[in-house]
């Protein structure tokens, strides 16, 4: 059974600096990463542009030299991953964490971890998973048809096709009109009145025009009630409407695991919000030696942290543990 002084869960680019900064203030560490590195990146849409810059979303004090003002997922990716080479990081790919334990009978704090490849001891534990492996899902007849996507790679795929696209925020704009461009009949079905308030300020007039000009059809105020195999229902102002459909993209959002959250004896926020409990100072949570970081601390609300917010989670986090030391 390997040890450490921090096993750091999720190797993305938060997860990524927290092992920087555990390497550099000489503590021993471990990154287990269930998928590739920057998993989350990798399986973003492949054209995506982000709405940082490139030097906010830096790690390490390594440039991140884009060709553009803001550097899109290809450019991340190979970025970060220069990065894992840099500091030699140690990381273990597609390794799953099932359990994280407190050992009762050492003399001194530590966690017993199972994975899905072994066994792991650890004085702390850093939980930096993101919050993009879970859908919000929309519980409704037809969801779990295959023609119902709640992730978008390529608008290749949908060419040609009719494709429902639901929501109104920065992932469902940039769907809609990637695919619109590569020939798809596109459906929006929007719960509020208009486009999303967050979306991209060069991108908000291309898809207004789009919709206004009927390239691209709308439903405000509506929902999709049911879905099947070639028919989508949806529930507008004016009653139930039907149509024919090929596709459904679901761009409902997604959340963090807080089932294994939950499973570490972690607690949460008691408002819709269902944040999990941690010391803003040093990001540890409820359970002694377990912490934090990244996007994962915000529970429901998904869009208060980004890698630019939450890079110095990793710092403060370091910093704690070696003052314990």
């Amino acid at each position: 059974m390997s040890k450490y002084d921090i096993l750091i869960i999720g190797a993305g680019p938060i997860g990524m600096a927290c092992g920087i900064a555990a390497k550099e203030a000489g503590l021993s560490y471990v990154i287990i990463e269930k998928g590739t590195l920057v998993n989350s990146l990798f399986n973003y849409p492949v054209f995506m542009t982000f709405f940082s810059t490139s030097e906010r979303l830096e790690i390490g004090n390594v440039p991140f030299m884009s060709l553009n003002n803001k550097p899109n997922r290809n450019e991340a990716v190979e970025y970060y991953r220069r990065v894992k080479q840099l500091f030699n990081l140690n990381v273990h790919l597609f390794e799953e964490v099932k359990t994280v334990s407190r050992n009762q009978q050492a003399a001194e704090r530590t966690f017993d971890i199972e994975t899905s490849k072994g066994w792991y001891t650890a004085g702390n534990v850093v939980i930096a998973t993101g919050f993009y492996d879970v859908p919000n899902y929309m519980g409704i007849p037809g969801e779990d048809l295959p023609k119902v996507k709640h992730y978008y790679k390529d608008p290749h795929f949908y060419a040609f096709q009719k494709v429902v696209v639901i929501g109104a925020s920065n992932s469902a704009v940039d769907v809609a009109l990637e695919c619109w461009r590569r020939g798809a009949d596109v459906t929006m079905v929007v719960r509020q009145e208009v486009i999303g308030k967050s979306v991209k300020y060069w991108v908000r007039p291309d898809i207004e025009n789009r919709i206004k000009e009927g390239s691209i059809k709308a439903y405000f105020q509506s929902h999709v009630t049911a879905v099947r195999e070639n028919e989508v229902d949806i529930q507008t102002p004016d009653g139930l409407v039907t149509i024919e459909n090929d596709w459904v993209l679901a761009m409902t959002g997604y959340r963090p695991d807080f089932k294994m959250l939950e499973r570490f004896g972690i607690v949460f926020s008691e408002d819709e919000k269902h944040c999990p409990t941690y010391n803003p100072e040093t990001m540890e949570t409820n359970q002694e030696g377990i912490f934090l970081a990244g996007v994962v601390c915000g529970g429901m609300d998904t869009h208060k942290l980004f890698i630019e917010n939450s890079r110095v989670h990793a710092t403060q986090i370091i910093q704690h543990i070696k003052a314990q030391q």
